[in-house]
């Protein structure tokens, strides 16, 4: 089989092809970095370093701990955890164990919670202590529900020794994350403890099996467990450390790992090639914490930096970048995703580093399956580069059938790649809905050039992107309806310097009724992560509606 045209853009080295994938899955990739170079770092955490042996035995020890726990082969056990220590060893210890990981957002409002517990049947849940109570709560309010047991950690149990004393006798009450046993929860340290204390592990997942649900809104908007197997995280990671060779080479080049792990940018993306790449990971709770971010950019001087393009125009902005010069200088790369990358924040930003920021492109669907400009060869403004190793794209009509279209004729851009998700867990008819004849409809308008680049004009769905989070309009929507003031609402997404796409709320209010901006929007608060309330709201006499009283978002934002 030849190769596809935009092959022929690729950088000198990247290989067109990565078949035959190996059979295995990240737990695999660790276990053979452990032997191999087990004395390497494998992560670094506010000065504290985790070689690959480390995190193999702790991973172990977790899983060993879980299963003295009752957690069985295939059962759900989610993630509410930033980028720490914890999150890797519980990940690859719930792997280890048999089970599949569930990342989730920390910061979803418990009514959040309760849906997404309920779609995934999680019986466990590692939590962050500030957000025990929370989680805790909404066990209580379901006792007949599978959600029976949970295990708290404090970010400072993996500080460095100093660090660690400090943040105790200073930050750890005052800022909720001290970890006391209120009930018959074990904690994290215990189920560590139990587990080094011996069992037997059962034999390693197969390639095959199920090893992560992520949540995405799909084309319906409502979230949804999206299923990867075990060999999808290292088809995805092998495809990314291929694209990256040509400028990177394993232990000397740290990659930060600054984007949420809950999310699919790190979860699929950042982390398995890390790993592959047995790249050092960067570890930053907190990306929206830029200090920290800095300070952490300055001790591990990374080669690789992750981002959205929020991201990128805040620290062109940030005072301590202007002050301490060179200091993103060891940045060779930097990775632009989920929003448009302006030119200028390009141009800005590889000035500052002296390395080079390449577009990309994917969906959770595809396990990060998706498009890279190329690092050395062309770089097209307004484009997300060109298909992957063994990734395929097609722009076909957006009213529906295959037939590819030509050159720059825009369409729906459709995806197939070895690494797509096996469907939404529990929803076969969603599932089926998501593919047409083996390829995945991604909802997006777009075209490729006589190259190969893709382009995004548009999206089919009404997904709002607010610094790289997914927003869905009707979730806003429903809470923002609920307030009594409130006769109609419509929602989309508006362009913003600062986030890019900023979520904007247009209401129509009860004859008679007078409401606050500000009431609402804390009304919104109270129901939703705060990157989903709306940063803007208009009062309106009217929304604009289709004949069948749909309400027009394309015209709310002013498109047509």
């Amino acid at each position: 089989m030849s190769a596809p045209f935009w092959t022929e853009r690729y950088d000198a080295g990247v290989p067109h092809t990565l078949r035959p994938y190996p059979e295995e899955g990240l737990p695999d990739v660790l276990r053979r970095a452990a032997l191999e170079a087990g004395e390497a770092t494998a992560l670094w955490f506010k000065g504290r370093r985790m070689t690959y042996a480390e995190l193999e035995r702790e991973s172990e020890a977790f899983a060993r701990g879980l299963l003295k726990l009752g957690i069985q082969k295939g059962g759900r056990v989610a993630l509410l955890l930033p980028n720490s220590p914890q999150m890797l060893i519980a990940e690859f210890g719930i792997w280890k164990a048999g089970a599949v990981a569930v990342p989730m957002n920390p910061l979803y409002s418990e009514a959040e919670l309760e849906h997404a517990f309920g779609e995934c049947g999680a019986a466990a849940a590692v939590v962050l202590a500030p957000f025990y109570a929370k989680v805790a709560a909404l066990r209580d309010r379901r006792p007949e529900g599978p959600l029976r047991l949970l295990i708290p950690t404090g970010i400072g149990e993996y500080l460095p020794p100093f660090k660690r004393l400090l943040f105790t006798l200073f930050k750890e009450r005052r800022s909720g994350h001290r970890v006391v046993a209120l009930c018959d929860d074990p904690t994290f340290r215990s189920v560590l403890e139990s587990g080094r204390r011996g069992g037997a592990l059962p034999p390693p997942p197969g390639p095959r099996d199920p090893a992560l649900f992520l949540f995405s809104g799909g084309t319906t908007g409502t979230p949804k467990c999206a299923l990867s197997t075990h060999q999808a995280l290292v088809v995805s990671g092998s495809q990314i450390v291929a694209w990256f060779s040509v400028i990177l080479s394993g232990a000397a080049d740290p990659i930060m790992l600054n984007m949420p792990l809950f999310h699919v940018y790190a979860q699929a993306g950042i982390m398995p090639a890390s790993l592959c790449g047995r790249h050092p990971m960067a570890l930053v709770p907190n990306p929206r914490d830029l200090d920290d971010l800095l300070s952490a950019i300055r001790a591990v001087r990374p080669s690789v930096l992750p981002g959205v393009p929020t991201l990128f125009t805040s620290l062109i902005a940030h005072p301590r970048v202007r002050r301490e010069r060179g200091l993103l200088r060891s940045v060779k790369l930097s990775v632009s995703g989920a929003a448009p990358l302006m030119q200028e924040t390009k141009e800005r930003f590889e000035a500052l580093t002296g390395g080079r920021i390449v577009d990309a492109y994917s969906l959770t669907e595809m396990t990060l399956a998706g498009t890279f400009s190329p690092i050395l060869g062309e770089y097209k403004p307004g484009s997300v580069g060109v298909p992957l190793p063994d990734v395929e794209v097609r722009i076909v009509s957006a009213e529906g059938g295959m037939e590819p279209l030509g050159p720059n004729e825009v369409g729906e851009v459709l995806m197939r790649a070895p690494q797509m998700m096996e469907g939404y867990w529990g929803k076969p008819r969603e599932s089926d809905a998501a593919f047409r004849d083996g390829w995945l409809l991604t909802g997006d308008l777009g075209y490729q050039d006589g190259d190969g680049y893709l382009f995004i004009v548009d999206r089919k769905k009404d997904v709002i992107k607010p610094g790289g989070f997914q927003v869905w309009p009707r979730e806003v929507e429903e809470v923002v309806a609920r307030h009594p003031a409130v006769r109609e609402v419509g929602v989309a997404g508006v362009p913003d310097p600062r986030q890019g796409e900023a979520v904007k709320a247009w209401v129509v209010l009860e004859e008679g009724a007078g409401l606050a901006l500000e009431e609402l929007r804390a009304h919104c608060r109270r129901e939703l992560a705060a990157y989903k309330v709306p940063r803007f709201l208009e009062c309106v006499a009217s929304l604009p509606k289709s004949q069948v009283g749909k309400v027009l978002r394309r015209q709310l934002r002013g498109d047509d």
